[in-house]
This record gives C-alpha cells, structure tokens and sequence, in this order.
C-alpha cells in the first residue's frame, strides 16, 4: 500500500457481520484550505459507524484523509463529501461524521452529517441497575 495521500478506500470484510457493534474512529488533525483566502483549516473529526459486510481499513481511510490536505473546501461539502464516499466505500448500516473545525475568523464550526440504512433502527440502550 501507498504511503502517499490518495483517494481510494480499501475495506475489508466485517468479522462480526451478525451484531450490530460500533466502530469509533477519532481523526485528530484534519486538514483542508480554506476555499476563498487558501490558508489552511484544521478539524478534529469522529467517525462513528455500524457495519454491514465491510469495515473500512484505517490506513487507507488516513491517506484518504490526507488527500484534502492541499484542496480548497467549505466546511459543509468537505464533511458530506467524506461520509458519502465511506459510504458508498462500505455500505454501513449506520454512519455519523462530526467534524469540529478550529477557530476562523473568531467563529467555530461543527457539522454532523449521517447516514442511515432504509429500516435500520439502533439498538434500546440498555439501563443496568
């Protein structure tokens, strides 16, 4: 595999593909360039997703992370653009994205975009004593 930023999304098949589990991924240091002045901008992101058939494999999701490195984005296509292409990658039952971008200009953004399956229901939280 590649060591350089790069599009693709490999997967692999999920070894659990009869229960429902989450899947918890914290990418610290997203970075894009701002669309309109080109100076970089900064995002912590959380993905969260419940599988189907395939996980996405973790170094292949950082070179795709890596690749915006150098693109100009706004904030709330950079963030649906990542989820719809997980999503098309891996076909999850389930699947939230939250991206927390760093201060511009003296404002903070946070997006949460999801994707659900047609008739997937998340589990009843279970209360223990």
């Amino acid at each position: 595999m590649s060591t350089r930023p790069g599009k693709a999304l490999e997967t692999f098949p999920n070894p659990r593909a009869g229960r429902d589990y989450t899947i918890r991924i914290h990418i610290p240091e997203f970075t894009c360039l701002c669309p309109k002045t080109g100076q970089p901008d900064f995002a912590e992101m959380r993905l969260e997703y419940v599988p189907e058939r395939l996980c996405v494999e973790l170094k292949a999701l950082k070179l795709y992370i890596w690749s915006y490195r150098d693109q100009g984005a706004f904030h709330e296509d950079v963030t649906n653009k990542i989820l719809d292409d997980i999503v098309a990658a891996i076909h999850p039952k389930f699947m939230r994205l939250t991206a927390e971008f760093n201060v511009r200009g003296g404002i903070y953004t946070t997006l949460v975009a999801e994707h659900r399956q047609p008739g997937w229901q998340s589990p009843a939280p279970v209360t223990l004593p």
